[in-house]
């Protein structure tokens, strides 16, 4: 399937941050018009390095400010809507647990209800993460059927934020009822995004790298972990593949429990 978002009127929460940024580079070069909605970014950050400012309409704001958050997505009225703002670092979420949950919970339901008053076309992606799951000792990879949960307070916030978009989703936005309101949803779990440009704490290959040009040494907090990588790009296009499957099928069924 072709992604076509030439001219497409695409908001995206998060913009500053490290998928952020790079997904803003993507659309942009695509033809697409962005806005974005987020904190303001790091003073050493990929969306700084790339002056992304200028490249689409920058809105700083706190996605917990509910008023703020519905009066930037109802001034754009956008085609696809890629929800990526977040706390998302583990150790972040041992320290600061409510934060963590206003940002994942709040975040994501408060987008969800300006959505539902929009009244206008729109495709929305929804994105967690692949530590959604109940750890269960399994040997195998999980389902999209598995069971949610997450014992650390990220992994409780995003299986949340799943059970939020999913309420919604079969309350107000049904793909049955889609003519009363031009909504579709669908939730993306992702993990272990790597890439240039990313600069946060308690990662492991910016802690390499920072350990390196430190000439410090490495330190590996979990060395017997075994996980499953992705490239940033590669995430990012999955994104914007399920934003425009549904746009092309917005009644689908199949995509919006995805």
């Amino acid at each position: 399937m072709k992604i076509d978002y030439n001219n497409k009127k695409v908001f995206i929460t998060g913009h500053t941050g490290f998928k952020g940024a790079w997904l803003v580079y993507m659309l942009k070069s695509l033809g697409a018009n962005v806005c974005g909605y987020a904190l303001e970014a790091n003073r050493v950050s990929l969306f700084n390095i790339l002056n992304l400012s200028d490249k689409c309409d920058h809105n700083i704001g706190d996605i917990r400010d509910q008023k703020k958050l519905k009066e930037t997505l109802d001034s754009f009225r956008p085609d696809i809507v890629i929800h990526l703002a977040a706390q998302p670092l583990v150790l972040e979420s041992y320290q600061d647990p409510v934060y963590t949950f206003e940002v994942n919970q709040l975040g994501t339901l408060y987008l969800l209800d300006a959505l539902r008053e929009m009244n206008k076309p729109c495709s929305s992606v929804i994105v967690t993460t692949d530590k959604v799951y109940k750890d269960q000792k399994k040997k195998y990879p999980y389902t999209e059927t598995d069971e949610l949960g997450g014992y650390d307070p990220y992994s409780a916030s995003k299986a949340g934020c799943e059970i939020i978009t999913a309420s919604y989703r079969d309350s107000f936005l049904n793909p049955l009822f889609y003519e009363k309101h031009y909504q579709s949803v669908a939730s993306a779990r992702a993990g272990n995004v790597i890439g240039g440009g990313d600069f946060s704490a308690n990662r492991l290959i910016p802690d390499i790298m920072a350990s390196l040009n430190q000439d410090c040494p490495i330190v590996l907090r979990n060395p017997m972990a075994i996980r499953p990588w992705q490239h940033v790009l590669d995430a990012l296009y999955g994104y914007l593949y399920l934003a425009s499957k549904l746009t092309a099928s917005p009644k689908s069924e199949e995509l919006c429990s995805a």
